[in-house]
């Protein structure tokens, strides 16, 4: 192997995801992912901590993207609406990986362990996002409501999404999951 390969991070997500929908998450080891990578143990963990970030590692630049995002918002947008705005645009970029997100949304949701942590990354969003909101003016409860509620209405949209029920880009599928979430809430 040569001392230097372009692209060594892409190459091994590429191994990994391969590898983890082969096998299993379980199943796969890190030498297995760097060996299919065409690299050595020691470059895969250059790059990531442990073979879970590969699946995980996009998760900071994700939250600052919604954070931005939300922030950028304009003052006259309810809540609710800045928060699902946010997860619009991010609906946006992950439209543009929609292979990569389906694949990787197989292997977590077969695995318990990597549940928990997409749960705990989600409440992390929820955490940042609310705290955005109250820099942005708005109190308790409904700082914490919307976040939460943005969230929920992103976590069922991705599903549906990811699981192929709706034909539609995930962008529009937020926007559907909102419209339903509001049509609840009012009672409709």
């Amino acid at each position: 192997m040569g001392r230097w390969e372009p692209n060594a991070r892409g190459r091994l997500e590429r191994a990994a995801l391969e590898l983890y929908l082969e096998r299993g998450f379980d199943q796969t080891t890190v030498a297995q992912i760097a060996a299919r990578a065409g690299l050595t143990e020691r470059t895969f963990f250059r790059h990531f901590a442990d073979k879970r970030e590969v699946l995980f590692a996009g998760a900071v630049g994700l939250q600052e993207f919604l954070v931005r995002t939300l922030a950028s918002t304009p003052d006259s947008a309810a809540p609710i609406d800045a928060v699902a705005a946010a997860f619009e645009a991010a609906g946006a970029l992950l439209q543009e990986r929609r292979d990569y997100a389906w694949q990787r949304q197989a292997v977590i949701a077969a695995n318990a362990e990597l549940q928990e942590r997409e749960l705990i990354k989600l409440a992390a969003l929820a955490s940042a996002m609310t705290d955005t909101l109250r820099q942005r003016g708005v109190t308790d409860p409904a700082a914490s409501l919307a976040a939460e509620a943005g969230i929920a209405v992103f976590k069922i949209a991705f599903e549906r999404w990811a699981g192929g029920t709706s034909q539609a880009d995930l962008p529009q599928v937020i926007r559907e999951s909102l419209d339903e979430l509001k049509a609840v809430t009012a009672g409709k």
